[in-house]
């Protein structure tokens, strides 16, 4: 990788805004940003690797509260570090139950699908034509008559 990233560069690579890399760093979920002579930031491997997992707990919902208090507690060093895993251990916790919800959500969606489609399978072939012909015959006319509306 090239040494000390513009704004833009960092931007296109991590997905985040160069506004948003300017809030992080404002907030302080990033440290400083070293900069070029003409004031522009250059970012450098290491930034990238942060920015990195601050994304992945951006993925996992982690309050934006919480990510500064780690990113505080990392800027203090290796005196933090069973904080810093108290903490994650807390928050990976919450992902793991939020896991589980989701599962047993899904499971559920499986379970009505299921049924839904017992239900079709047990109608008459005539009753299953009708109804997709209803289904689909609006959603055809739906462009002709938002056409005409504008006019």
């Amino acid at each position: 990788m090239e040494s000390h990233l513009s704004i833009d560069e960092v931007a296109r690579r991590t997905g985040l805004s160069a506004h948003t890399l300017r809030y992080y760093e404002r907030i302080g979920l990033i440290a400083p940003v070293a900069r070029a002579p003409g004031g522009q930031r250059r970012y450098a491997a290491a930034d990238l690797e942060w920015i990195g997992f601050l994304l992945r707990l951006r993925a996992t919902r982690m309050p934006i509260g919480q990510m500064q208090a780690f990113a505080r507690l990392r800027s203090e060093g290796n005196a933090t570090a069973g904080a810093r895993r108290a903490l994650l251990e807390a928050h990976l916790a919450e992902v793991l139950a939020v896991i589980e919800a989701m599962q047993q959500a899904a499971t559920a969606l499986q379970a009505k699908i299921g049924h839904y489609r017992d239900i079709e399978r047990s109608l008459p072939s005539s009753a299953t034509d009708e109804r997709e012909s209803h289904a689909t015959g609006p959603l055809r006319n739906r462009p002709r008559a938002a056409a005409r509306d504008r006019r």
